[in-house]
């Protein structure tokens, strides 16, 4: 069976989305995969997208941002990495770390005019710390004590009030700096035009903004978009900072960044569409509005920006990688895993596409060779196309660049688990995928990671034993001990954020594959419920319902996941029901799905290997034959197909002997 693979909610950032064939008859399931999006982080999770897969295994994972998405602030430099995509090749993009400042709500603005110098109390708790008195406490407290002296002294001296907003901004008292910008922004505009300083107000007028900004950080709301008045007093203060001096769009490129680094992607995207309103050519605000609308979802925008970056400057820092992240996030969301592949040239523009993001990535890695994040991507460029071995030397690499990157372990705990999901080998492979997996966990109190994430990668790790020890008529006991370990891991996913219905169905799909049913169903039914939108969720569910002998009800569930459904993914829908048409012995409706998945999917074996089953209910041995050859052709992996041929090719024989008899 297939399954997802290792992004990005990085960014970067997952485990692709791969059919799944659960019994002779060849019936497949989905499976879905993470996508994360609501945080900061760029695809590669790994499973940005529901995987189909025709596994058992195939767990959804938005693994830790893989794919590091490089924003540009004015300097150029790589500001920040964006991670997504989960599949055994993950998109992976890095999420940024949120600011976690907390800080108060600002008073109303006619009380910050009326009594611009009540900055508020002067105590010792202004001081970012307390406790025993150190000598830079000491002289932070004399700077401040001086500059509102002055400040008082002063009280129609802009430059003053200017740099006392400073020092409450750079000691995260925002409150406190507004009312100190508001008073130097009333002295310049009240200036006469011959002494006018609109460097200055321009000056002022940015750090005021940031601080409005910074403010609403304070009610733990680190990914709450800005509100209509909020959005429009930062819109305001960029434009018409930006009317004064158009230097200053370095700087609003910067709180773009400000507000994409704190979640808020939809307030990012205004901004930086803003400013490029206003300045068309800036290189870095394009990169970086590319990355709003990766992490906001919209594919072809990220990829328009991407493209008119990299034909103006092929040589701007992260262009070529953050195009490359783009491309594996829209085409490698769904993988194929074993015995759900098509046959070759089905799939030309997702070929093309991962091509041109591998030669991206290798273009990259001429300019930054050191970059373990341009080595994790092309690791996920070298999986998506099936060159596994050079995809796990690139893993090697990045993790030798960077040994203590969790998004890079983690990927490399996936292609463990993969190969021995290929080889069906329960060696040192799985042991090595578990032991990284749990040290992830272990040390994810020093460093920053997704915990749901981090114990469905455990989840997978154990749940592949399962698989694996099953298959291979294991004792009884340790068989137990094995599944225990799995649903621990699945359930602790779930208790990590309840609201995720990646978890559930991955749950869901345990249950499904070690043939529990209505446990499966019921798990399904709350992944579903939580996901609404998810093709591969309604599809599992309707798998799990049909196994139940709930056929009508399982006819109807088919079809709200074909509701659902992109065309990249009916195919495996419409395969789906017509086994469901088949079993029920509706033997034209089946080959009218079966017809449709493949001109929807050409070559797609386990379509080809249940069109097969029909004719072998109808006696016709040779048409049964062929499709069992071809579906064979297309992947060589699908068990159901082989043992399907022989036992054709075994009863065509006897068949073929009483008539000449």
């Amino acid at each position: 069976m297939s399954q997802p693979q290792p992004r990005a909610r990085v960014l970067q950032h997952s485990i692709k989305p791969e059919l799944l064939t659960l019994d002779a008859n060849s019936t497949e399931t989905s499976s879905y995969i993470p996508q994360p999006p609501h945080k900061l982080a760029m695809l590669a999770d790994l499973n940005a997208n529901p995987p189909e897969s025709d596994t058992t295994d195939s767990l959804h994972f938005s693994p830790p941002d893989l794919t590091k998405f490089n924003d540009e602030a004015q300097d150029r430099k790589p500001n920040l990495t964006s991670k997504e995509a989960d599949s055994n090749a993950t998109v992976e993009v890095t999420e940024s770390k949120k600011s976690s400042s907390k800080l108060g709500k600002s008073r109303s603005r006619s009380s910050k005019l009326d009594n611009s110098l009540d900055y508020g109390p002067d105590n010792d708790n202004d001081q970012p710390s307390q406790g025993p008195s150190s000598s830079r406490e000491e002289r932070v407290s004399s700077l401040k004590t001086g500059l509102l002296h002055v400040a008082k002294k002063m009280p129609k001296n802009a430059h003053a009030h200017f740099i006392l907003g400073l020092m409450y901004q750079r000691l995260s008292q925002p409150q406190k700096a507004i009312l100190a910008y508001e008073k130097a922004e009333e002295i310049l505009l009240r200036c006469e035009a011959e002494v006018a300083r609109p460097d200055l107000l321009s000056l002022v007028q940015i750090h005021h903004a940031q601080c409005i900004l910074l403010e609403t950080n304070g009610d733990n709301s680190l990914e709450k978009e800005l509100e209509g008045q909020e959005l429009e007093d930062v819109l305001f203060k960029l434009k018409e900072s930006m009317q004064l001096d158009i230097r200053q769009v370095a700087v609003w490129n910067t709180l773009g960044l400000i507000l994409l680094k704190s979640g808020r992607v939809q307030s990012a995207v205004s901004v930086l569409s803003a400013l490029m309103a206003v300045d068309p050519n800036n290189y870095d605000c394009l990169a970086n509005l590319g990355i709003a609308f990766l992490q906001n979802g919209n594919l072809e925008l990220s990829a328009k920006c991407f493209q008119d970056l990299i034909l103006k400057d092929q040589n701007h820092p992260s262009s070529l990688v953050n195009y490359a992240a783009v491309l594996l996030s829209k085409y490698g969301s769904v993988v194929a895993g074993a015995g759900a592949n098509a046959g070759e040239g089905a799939s030309l523009d997702q070929a093309e596409a991962i091509n041109v993001a591998k030669e991206c990535l290798l273009a990259a890695l001429k300019l930054e060779p050191k970059a373990a994040h341009i080595w994790a991507n092309l690791a996920n460029a070298y999986f998506m196309i099936g060159d596994h071995r050079s995809a796990s030397k690139c893993l090697e690499k990045a993790a030798k660049l960077e040994p203590n990157c969790m998004s890079t372990r983690y990927a490399v705990a996936v292609h463990r688990i993969k190969d021995a999901e290929r080889s069906q080998d329960p060696s040192e492979q799985l042991s090595l995928a578990g032991n990284e997996m749990a040290s992830i966990l272990r040390e994810g109190d020093s460093v920053p990671i997704d915990l749901p994430i981090a114990w469905a990668g455990l989840g997978m790790v154990h749940k592949a034993q399962h698989e694996i020890a099953a298959a291979f008529d294991t004792e009884s006991n340790e068989l137990m001990e094995v599944e225990e370990c799995a649903l621990y891991s699945l359930k602790q996913a779930i208790a990590e954020d309840p609201d995720d219905g990646v978890q559930w169905h991955q749950l869901g799909l345990h249950y499904l594959c070690s043939r529990q049913f209505k446990a499966a169903e019921k798990y399904l039914k709350v992944a579903a419920s939580r996901s609404r939108e998810c093709c591969y969720m309604w599809s599992n569910l309707g798998i799990s319902i049909q196994l139940s002998e709930e056929p009508s009800q399982a006819e109807d569930v088919y079809k709200q996941a074909l509701a659902r459904a992109t065309p990249e993914q009916a195919h495996a829908v419409f395969s789906n029901l017509g086994n469901l048409y088949r079993q029920q012995k509706k033997y034209d409706r089946a080959k009218a799905m079966f017809t449709k998945a493949l001109e929807l999917q050409p070559g797609y074996a386990p379509a080809f290997n249940n069109l097969g089953l029909v004719f072998v209910a109808e006696g016709r041995w040779e048409e049964a034959k062929y499709c069992f050859s071809k579906a064979l052709e297309a992947d060589s992996l699908l068990d159901a197909a082989k043992s399907n041929m022989i036992k054709a090719e075994s009863v065509s024989r006897s068949s073929a002997a009483r008539i000449s008899s």
